[in-house]
């Protein structure tokens, strides 16, 4: 944006995060990401809306500034799960030794903090989802237990803001949104009216271990100043705001989420017991690269996330899904179907470059040398499969991936969290396989990786069959410092 050079990558650590410019705002936007892909997402915020993004020293978020023309684009960001609009960062908070003194901190904080242009953002956001609501039709409401009290409240957040409520948020009077102002006695009446009818909460999530208090308690305490400045009213399910408190050891971030359902959840509408973000599925994809007329194999579909993932953003590669099980190949045609509906809905072009069989994985009906790229979720043994059996299906499945795969210019890129099995079988292919480079990402709480594989030269079946390489100390390092990183 022409802002660009005067925001530069972010705001001043302890500063004001918003600055206007005639009738636009600048403010911060905060985006969590999945867990390894955050560079990823900075590339993607670069390309698409023109903006240097910085890495949170807190694993999994990204940071960006944007001027409020653009944020119905930061909402179609492939990469992100959850968006909020940055009230106030501190990069290096000081929080007192005692849990009295803080908390009495955090509550003070509350009508210190410049909440005015993140508020405005939050407006326009709610004016924005009023009118994609319309186009749909209007959502239904969604509510989920509070999540609040935990020490590590879940990024995806599920909920949404009761079209009413929303309705009545815009409506409100500009007086109570903007604290810095003494108004006077009768207006501070009618905008206490008016707010009464805005229902917020406060999600905390703490990390580290050198703080005094738990998240519960700081939330509890920061709302309660919170509802208190603003006169609010509390809710910890129908809320129409949800102020968020990130704590990551000394660093502090005040925002408000931008969204209720996490974006990651856009594609799917038949679920399976193990389906993939897709925003993982988007990082995946972004790091192998595909080009036109690319032939994009998912030998292990299950819902089909991946490879529907590459069909609708990177649209001039070919994808073929295909799983052993009948259920998951009607789980994957059934989403396909649910998107090209969708897609015809908004008179957009509804076909999408994907097809889906049902296959025998390690015997693919496809012709040798013949698939550009192969990328799959492949079974952790937690939740599907076992990893007695992984011990036979990696080595099968990796040796007809090298099959199908076209030497010297073939990829795979592979999620797995069996990771001594994956390096195991890697080591048996008689040097089919090259790997480039490793991602350490968190899925749903597991320690896995993504492997970026090359197909090295080797013509297949003229290697030998049963290469014995000893994985060798390097590679079992690098596994056990991937490991010691996520944890």
């Amino acid at each position: 944006t022409h802002d660009q050079d005067e925001t530069g990558p972010g705001p001043p650590p302890s500063g004001d995060t918003g600055a206007t410019h005639g009738d636009l705002i600048v403010v911060t936007i905060g985006a969590t990401v999945p867990t390894g892909f955050e560079h990823t997402a900075t590339e993607e915020v670069n390309e698409k809306i023109g903006v240097d993004a910085r890495i949170s020293k807190d694993r999994g978020r990204i940071y960006f500034p944007i001027t409020t023309d653009k944020l119905s684009q930061v909402h179609l960001l492939r990469s992100v799960d959850n968006l909020f609009v940055v009230v106030k960062e501190y990069d290096s908070y000081q929080f007192k030794d005692s849990k009295e003194e803080t908390l009495m901190e955090l509550q003070q904080l509350a009508s210190k903090l410049p909440w005015t242009n993140a508020l405005e953002v939050w407006k326009l956001n709610c004016s924005l989802k009023k009118k994609k609501g319309n186009r749909k039709g209007g959502g239904g409401t969604k509510l989920k237990p509070n999540s609040e009290t935990s020490d590590a409240v879940v990024a995806d957040t599920e909920e949404q803001a009761p079209p009413e409520a929303v309705a009545a948020a815009e409506g409100r009077t500009n007086a109570e949104n903007t604290p810095d102002t003494e108004a006077c006695t009768q207006d501070s009446e009618e905008s206490a009216a008016a707010a009464k009818l805005i229902k917020f909460r406060v999600t905390c999530s703490r990390a580290g271990d050198k703080h005094s208090f738990s998240s519960n308690e700081a939330a509890r305490d920061f709302g309660g100043a919170v509802q208190e400045f603003f006169q609010w009213k509390a809710d910890m399910t129908k809320f129409d705001i949800e102020v968020l408190l990130n704590i990551h050891n000394e660093e502090m971030v005040i925002g408000i989420a931008l969204t209720e359902e996490s974006l990651h959840r856009r594609n799917i509408s038949h679920f399976g017991p193990t389906t993939l973000r897709s925003t993982l599925c988007y990082g995946m994809l972004r790091l192998c690269k595909p080009q036109a007329s690319d032939i994009i194999l998912d030998p292990m579909c299950g819902t089909g996330a991946i490879p529907l993932e590459g069909a609708i953003e990177f649209t001039d590669s070919f994808y073929i899904a295909g799983d052993n099980n009948d259920m998951a190949v009607n789980r994957t045609v059934n989403n396909i179907c649910h998107i090209q509906k969708r897609r015809a809905g908004k008179s957009s072009a509804s076909g999408l470059p994907i097809d889906t069989v049902r296959w025998d994985l390690c015997n693919l009906p496809i012709r040798t040398s013949s698939v550009d790229i192969i990328i799959t979720d492949m079974p952790f043994g937690k939740r599907m499969g076992s990893k007695k059996r992984n011990w036979d299906l990696y080595p099968s499945c990796l040796r007809e991936m090298a099959r199908v795969c076209r030497p010297g210019s073939g990829k795979a890129v592979l999620l797995t969290q069996d990771k001594k099995c994956f390096a195991k079988a890697i080591s048996r292919m008689g040097g089919l396989w090259r790997k480039l480079h490793t991602v350490w990402v968190n899925v749903g709480g597991l320690h896995a990786a993504v492997y970026l594989l090359k197909r090295t030269g080797l013509v297949f079946g003229q290697a030998p069959e049963e290469f014995h390489e000893s994985p060798g100390k390097a590679d079992i390092q690098s596994e056990e410092k991937g490991d010691a990183e996520l944890s």
